[in-house]
């Protein structure tokens, strides 16, 4: 074979691979313009204590303060607290959706693709709406009974932020479980119904073990969302619930300490990162 010949197939290759890299340099420009570069500011500016210099100040400080370690079990206490939450009731919903047949069952379906596009303060607002101190409820409560003041008062408190949480994210948990449900067998149900299987029995052994993938997944996305949702919280006007989110806000905004905040934001993106992680192995694992 001529010498020119050979080299054909590799130039080929090269110029493919030049063009790839070419057509990839922009929105890797992008990217670095638009998030890695204000990371890169924030991590530097963590480092940079308002005496000057480079230390290690900033972050002693911080991670020694009550106020941190306070946000922090906060944060992950909510963040757990409502990813199960979600996890429970979304897994209930999405049983029957699947397999309770009701008119509207598909128009219920595609309404859960919907409403994750809703952003979060609308959802707490709407909970305001009803629950807040002027709300509905209370105000029909004191229609009725004649009372100055309503007792539904538990959105100022961290129930209210779970509630509305949960409210939130549950379709994040719907969406994957009624993909897995649209895929599996309906002969395996039939099969244990004719052997005398109940519902809860069905449930149990045959539609959970097919589900815990897509829960896990769907919980894992959950527990990231919770971990940095700062709308909610800032909405509900919780008395007492600072999150990670909400003291970053606090300590840039109202206290003017940036290196403070920017080390708060620094451990907020690290915890999510690793669990963002976590989530992308069980979606992948999941088949998602």
């Amino acid at each position: 074979m001529p010498q020119a010949e050979q080299f054909e197939p590799r130039a080929g290759r090269l110029r493919s691979r030049a063009g790839r890299l070419l057509w990839a340099l922009p929105p890797v420009a992008l990217l670095a313009v638009f998030f890695l570069h204000p990371l890169y500011l924030v991590v530097q500016q963590s480092f940079r204590p308002d005496t000057g210099g480079t230390s290690l100040r900033p972050y002693a400080d911080v991670l020694a303060s009550t106020a941190f370690r306070e946000a922090l079990w906060t944060t992950v206490w909510l963040a757990m607290a409502s990813t199960a939450g979600c996890l429970v009731l979304g897994f209930v919903l999405a049983l029957v959706i699947a397999f309770v047949p009701f008119p509207g069952a598909k128009t219920v379906a595609r309404f859960v693709d919907v409403f994750l596009s809703f952003p979060s303060f609308l959802i707490t607002l709407a909970l305001l709406f009803v629950y807040g101190t002027v709300g509905m409820a209370n105000g029909a409560w004191t229609d009725v009974t004649g009372a100055a003041e309503g007792p539904f008062r538990f959105l100022t408190t961290p129930w209210g932020v779970l509630l509305a949480e949960v409210t939130y994210f549950t379709p994040f948990v719907m969406r994957p479980l009624l993909a897995a449900f649209s895929q599996l067998d309906t002969a395996q149900l039939e099969a244990a119904s004719s052997l005398g299987a109940r519902a809860p029995r069905i449930v149990r052994q045959v539609i959970l073990p097919e589900a815990l993938p897509a829960l896990a997944a769907g919980g894992s996305l959950v527990l990231v969302l919770c971990l940095n949702e700062f709308g909610i919280v800032l909405f509900t006007g919780a008395k007492g619930v600072t999150t990670l989110p909400m003291l970053v806000y606090s300590k840039a905004i109202l206290e003017s300490d940036y290196p403070g905040a920017c080390v708060i934001a620094v451990v907020n993106v690290l915890i999510s990162v690793g669990l963002y992680g976590l989530y992308r192995v069980v979606s992948r694992r999941a088949g998602a």
